[in-house]
């Protein structure tokens, strides 16, 4: 945590969230301070009464008995509306701030780097743009409310008691401090105990996500009992830190309740002294004891909203901690756009590590791709080919050199303009949950049913999509899963279609696919590849035999280069590789 979030600059880092709403919060702490001087009435009516009552009983009259009725009732309405107020339009501003909040976390991580998602757990940021935020939401209604009606009573409280007996008022208040002090001490423990409790259920929620998005797994393995007694472990774990938190709560409230008692008893008791010794009248009397309850419920508000707030401020540190990471590729403050062109790629003693501490994945590799070229590479896991292709579109930042596009350095472009002239077909491919037609439209926002079937059509899809229930219409399920795997390939090819790109990654897209749907698949990405710049990491080295050049990639850097020819009759790692391959 930063040493600004430690020093309570998380209330400053919120504060800013006010400020579209200021007016509906002046409004509301105006409301608040209403019912606040309702509230205060009532103990001074009672005390003119009482007053009035002992001193002369014939200045009691009827007419002044329905004045102050009249009063307090009119209060009393003014009380009801101004609640109504603060129940509605505050709540709904404290929604508007999580709404608020929750649209810049969001942004924010569609910010953050490959390099953060390869170590952060989903669920445990599901947990933060949910649970926690809502939290958020009590606390930016209640928090200024609470503090603000409490400051008043406490204030006011003070003021219309030294008007009465100075010296009674500073001992009835001196009590007040060590009150606030067990507050301090318990609120601290709290605060602990609900950021363990916090990261115990983004612990829990990213489990439950895991075992259930791999429920096929599970089931095939009959491993139904090993997931369930994974999750008890983690519930188990949870129910122990939310015991200890509410352990803490009771002694907290406890303690509180204690305070409050010898609070009544010292004003029963130093009153009554009091008013023996004619240092206050009866009437004074009865108005402390109401003043002091309503002291004591303020102090008790403040107890029971102790909760809500560390809750909140929980949630709070937690969206900081996520919002004050940087990504780790950011565009220049000078960036530009980088223009269409013919889509050659260089790389110029390109080096690159993960981490400052692992060994560097490639190094000081220097290559050209020239406009329209196709080239493939191979070579044994852990030589880079990935990473090699991850770098064009800058998901990761290189350590060393440079990679240019059209002669144009990628560090000095922006990202979008970048990676709008890439287009990626992986292994691995990822649907969104929605239908066929929105999920080919991914690659081109706004584009139409014509357009989405044309590149249906060139993917090999469009046939296949016609025979579905609702056609394009069709809900794919969640990751795609209601389609084969070579429905779901041909679909993200057909997005790639859309998008038109000027440079082409095959990812081994074909590796985990049947001999037929490979056939169709090879097909529909070689009529993507005529006319791009293409790189292919291939695993079937039979998909890649017709490539311009062949590229083997090891921990050395590129070895091997030329056709699929040349370095069959060259009989080295390439040809060893192919024969093994043959051999399967």
């Amino acid at each position: 945590m930063s040493k600004e979030n430690k020093k309570g600059g998380l209330v400053r880092r919120f504060l800013p969230y006010y400020k579209k709403y200021k007016w509906v919060l002046i409004f509301d702490l105006f409301c608040a301070a209403l019912t606040t001087v309702c509230e205060l009435v009532l103990p001074m009516l009672v005390r003119e009464i009482t007053d009035r009552a002992t001193s002369d009983l014939a200045t009691l009259t009827a007419g002044l008995i329905v004045k102050c009725t009249v009063l307090y009732l009119v209060l009393r309405v003014i009380d009801t509306a101004a609640n109504y107020y603060m129940a509605t339009y505050g709540h709904v501003m404290g929604t508007k701030i999580e709404t608020d909040m929750r649209h810049d976390l969001f942004r924010h991580l569609q910010k953050l780097s490959f390099s953060y998602y390869d170590s952060a757990k989903v669920g445990t940021l599901m947990s933060r743009m949910t649970s926690d935020l809502f939290d958020v939401t009590e606390f930016a209604h209640h928090c200024p409310e609470e503090f603000f009606i409490a400051g008043i009573k406490i204030i006011s409280a003070f003021i219309i008691l030294c008007t009465m007996s100075v010296p009674l008022t500073l001992i009835i208040f001196a009590a007040i401090p060590p009150m606030i002090l067990v507050l301090m001490t318990f609120n601290r423990k709290m605060k602990a105990g609900f950021r363990e409790s916090r990261r115990q259920v983004g612990e829990l929620n990213s489990q439950v996500e895991d075992s259930l998005l791999g429920v096929r797994v599970v089931k095939s393995f009959a491993m139904e009992e090993h997931e369930q007694e994974r999750f008890d472990e983690g519930n188990d774990k949870f129910l122990r830190i939310k015991s200890k938190v509410y352990k803490i709560m009771g002694g907290f409230q406890s303690s509180t309740r204690l305070c409050d008692g010898l609070m009544y008893i010292l004003v029963v008791a130093v009153g009554a002294v009091f008013l023996k010794n004619g240092g206050i009248t009866a009437a004074d009397y009865v108005a402390y004891l109401m003043f002091v309850t309503t002291l004591m419920t303020s102090i008790r508000r403040i107890v029971e909203f102790a909760e809500q707030f560390q809750r909140g401020m929980t949630g709070i540190e937690r969206f900081s901690e996520i919002m004050d990471i940087d990504p780790e590729v950011k565009d220049k403050k000078n960036a530009v756009s980088l223009p269409k062109g013919d889509g050659k790629i260089e790389f110029k003693n390109v080096s690159f590590r993960y981490s400052e501490n692992l060994r560097d994945v490639i190094k000081n590799l220097n290559l050209t791709v020239n406009p329209g070229e196709n080239i493939a590479l191979v070579g044994p896991s852990g030589g880079g080919k990935t990473t090699l292709c991850s770098l064009v579109p800058r998901f990761y930042d290189i350590t060393e050199g440079e990679i240019l596009i059209d002669g144009i350095n990628i560090a000095d472009v922006t990202q979008t303009s970048l990676r709008e002239r890439i287009g990626t077909v992986q292994q691995d491919v990822y649907l969104f949950s929605g239908s066929v037609r929105e999920n080919i439209a991914y690659g081109k926002p706004g584009a139409t049913d014509e357009e989405i079937r044309k590149a249906a059509a060139l993917a090999g899809a469009d046939e296949f999509i016609k025979e579905l229930p609702d056609g394009y219409n069709t809900y794919v399920g969640e990751r795609g899963v209601k389609l084969s795997g070579g429905q779901k390939q041909r679909i993200s090819i057909a997005r790639v279609f859309l998008k038109d790109p000027d440079i082409l990654i095959l990812d081994e897209a074909t590796s985990a696919l049947d001999d037929e749907s490979e056939l169709l698949i090879q097909r529909s990405l070689e009529r993507l590849a005529k006319g791009r710049t293409t790189i292919t990491i291939a695993h079937r080295l039979t998909t890649i035999k017709n490539a311009d050049r062949i590229l083997v990639l090891t921990d050395n850097g590129i070895e091997e280069s030329g056709s699929h020819s040349e370095l069959i009759e060259k009989n080295g790692i390439y040809a060893e590789l192919y024969k093994l391959y043959s051999a399967n």
